[in-house]
């Protein structure tokens, strides 16, 4: 008989605790969404930049509100993990930061805080997690007030070193159309390794589309830490 292979992430590491706020450099932080951000959420749904390149309908506030909710639930249920990419505000009515990553589950207010104009700049998230065999997939995007920052790769690789290393997955995949250039720096820069291309697997408003597919698993840090600097570019 064939013994049974033990989940990779035990059920509960995230429902059973408050989902992080993550720092960043330059005074930005990665924090849960909250029903105030809607209006961020809205803004982004109609950014042509952004709809071309991500799954993203078209929203109303109600219906950002709503969409907000349903992050909250995906990361109760483990099936996904969802951040603003945010200006620093000490993660006032967010989750908790804890030298693991992750804090006991608590109370929440989000309505301590409401954020400024400007506040939200992004969004970055583990998608279609399986915590049984260890695998995740990063999604983000970026409103135009962070564009040309290098806040995407800051915030790939936070999130990344946070599921490997907090989380405990094991296999992290980053996939974007060949013709999306600037995600395929973002993915290079956080050192996700080029796999392969996926034919015609990704369906935008204008075809078809081939899609890179990368990945990161535990094990590649070490090497990738040594060949590259705090930002992800390659050391001379």
């Amino acid at each position: 008989m064939i013994a049974p292979i033990p989940p990779v992430v035990p059920a509960g590491r995230m429902a059973d605790n408050t989902q992080p706020v993550l720092a960043l450099p330059g005074g930005l932080e990665l924090r849960p969404w909250r029903t105030t951000d809607a209006g961020a959420l809205v803004a982004a749904s109609h950014d042509p930049a952004i709809s071309r390149w991500n799954l993203l309908p078209t929203l109303t506030e109600d219906e950002a509100r709503a969409r907000i909710g349903r992050m909250r639930e995906r990361w109760e249920r483990e099936t996904g993990a969802v951040w603003a990419v945010a200006r620093e505000d000490g993660g006032k009515g967010a989750g908790v930061l804890t030298s693991t990553g992750i804090g006991p589950a608590g109370p929440r207010d989000e309505h301590t805080q409401n954020p400024r104009p400007g506040d939200i700049l992004g969004l970055a998230a583990w998608i279609n997690v399986d915590l049984d065999r260890g695998h995740a997939e990063i999604a983000y995007w970026v409103l135009p007030a962070g564009r040309g920052t290098g806040i995407a790769v800051e915030a790939a690789s936070r999130l990344t070193d946070w599921a490997l290393h907090q989380l405990g997955l094991h296999r992290l995949t980053l996939c974007h159309a060949v013709a999306n250039e600037a995600s395929c720096r973002v993915a290079e820069k956080a050192c996700f390794r080029l796999e392969g291309t996926m034919r015609h697997a990704l369906l935008h408003s204008d075809g078809w589309h081939d899609q890179h597919l990368h990945a990161r698993v535990r094990g590649d840090d070490h090497n990738d830490r040594d060949d590259r600097d705090d930002r992800g570019n390659e050391r001379p």
